[in-house]
């Protein structure tokens, strides 16, 4: 148990550059208080203790602002940055060494039972305010561009932003977690651009054929 509350902290001493202690971190983070009291809730709900558990999610969210239900599954090393609107449904799985931002929702699509809500793999990490719904998978080293609602599977080693969520494949090559938020692709901006060229492409064609039978008009009315 000491063990996963001390990487608990390291974890965001190691990836949040405004941490300068473990004293610091563990009053002011509520990314971390929120994980800790899902560790509670969560072993109330696995021994059936429905309620508890679900009070202790309602107390956590009421003080932290994230709400995660006491039945998701969160591995370790879990960074949840900032963390205020953050939303972790009953059936999400989250693997080891994730990082999340503020407004993220890990949620479901409708009233479907069973499993309903993401799974995401180790390693990945959801941009500020992005919306993952329905029983899809992050795969692992997947990064989740900031506004981006994903539907549909983010294969390993891949990155998907826009809305619905574009994959761009990385090639195989594992995913920093120091990624730029600010330099993401953009898969719609890059599809406008081959438009307006192909635009320009054909105004020069028809301009230059308009000319051509200028000149084929000009040239018979001189005979």
């Amino acid at each position: 148990m000491f063990r996963n509350l001390k990487e608990d902290i390291d974890v965001i001493l190691e990836q949040d550059p405004a941490a300068r202690s473990r004293f610091e971190v563990i009053l002011t983070y509520s990314g971390l208080h929120a994980i800790w009291s899902h560790r509670i809730a969560h072993a109330l709900h696995k021994r059936k203790y429905f309620f508890l558990a679900r009070l202790v999610s309602q107390i956590n969210r009421f003080f932290t602002g994230i709400e995660i239900h006491p039945g998701a599954k969160i591995g370790r090393k879990l960074f949840i940055d900032h963390g205020m609107g953050v939303v972790i449904g009953e059936t999400c799985e989250i693997g080891d060494n994730v990082t999340i931002y503020q407004g993220v929702t890990l949620g479901g699509t409708g009233k479907e039972k069973g499993k309903r809500h993401p799974t995401v793999k180790d390693n990945a990490l959801i941009s500020s305010g992005a919306k993952v719904l329905g029983a899809i998978t992050i795969g692992e080293n997947a990064k989740v561009g900031g506004g981006s609602v994903v539907l549909q599977d983010v294969p390993d080693n891949s990155t998907v932003v826009g809305i619905p969520g574009k994959i761009v494949v990385q090639d195989g090559i594992k995913v920093k977690k120091d990624f730029n938020h600010a330099n993401l692709p953009d898969p719609v901006a890059d599809r406008l651009n081959e438009m307006q060229k192909t635009i320009e492409s054909l105004t020069h064609e028809i301009k230059e054929l308009k000319k051509e039978r200028g000149q084929k008009h000009h040239d018979y009315s001189n005979l």
